[in-house]
């Protein structure tokens, strides 16, 4: 039995634990944690998924970043922690944030990842947006929660202090 929650301050250490097991301790040298910096979450999109004995398995963070002007979700990081790995939680955690991000209005979303593993979530590669160096372009990837989302939205992945919701 699993239990999704919005991530709550109580939360955030062990969150922030499950990260630095994930990740690279380099992590937040990453172009994508420049956008994110100084920068508040939507809240009610970064979410934690428990297990048994209220243990942490996975989280999810979602960010508000801009190209060209237009408001755009920055989805990441995610992770499952390793004893969970392989179980699909991290699908179940990405389909779960997507579909609230799509009942917020929210239209689009971006990320930087793997494109064979994020394309079953409808993810493509996204030509026309740049991320900061010295992100690899093949990696940016984005799904439209609204059809017709990312039509025109071109150019450069900049900071954003507001939560974006067009």
């Amino acid at each position: 039995m699993y239990r999704i929650h919005p991530e709550t301050p109580a939360d955030t250490p062990e969150v922030e634990a499950l990260y630095d097991l994930c990740f690279a301790p380099g992590r937040t040298a990453l172009s994508s944690y420049r956008l994110r910096d100084g920068v508040a979450p939507v809240a009610q999109l970064c979410l934690a998924l428990r297990g048994d004995a209220d243990a942490l398995l996975a989280a999810i963070r979602f960010w508000p970043v801009r190209v060209a002007g237009r408001k755009v979700l920055l989805l990441g990081p995610i992770a499952v922690h390793p004893t969970a790995q392989g179980e699909g939680l991290g699908a179940i955690l990405m389909r779960d944030s997507l579909e609230r991000a799509r009942q917020m209005g929210f239209g689009r979303v971006l990320l930087v990842g793997d494109a064979p593993y994020y394309s079953r979530f409808g993810f493509a590669k996204l030509d026309e947006v740049v991320m900061p160096p010295p992100t690899n372009p093949d990696r940016v990837l984005g799904l439209e929660l609204r059809p017709g989302a990312w039509v025109g939205v071109t150019g450069q992945v900049t900071r954003d202090e507001a939560a974006p919701r067009d």
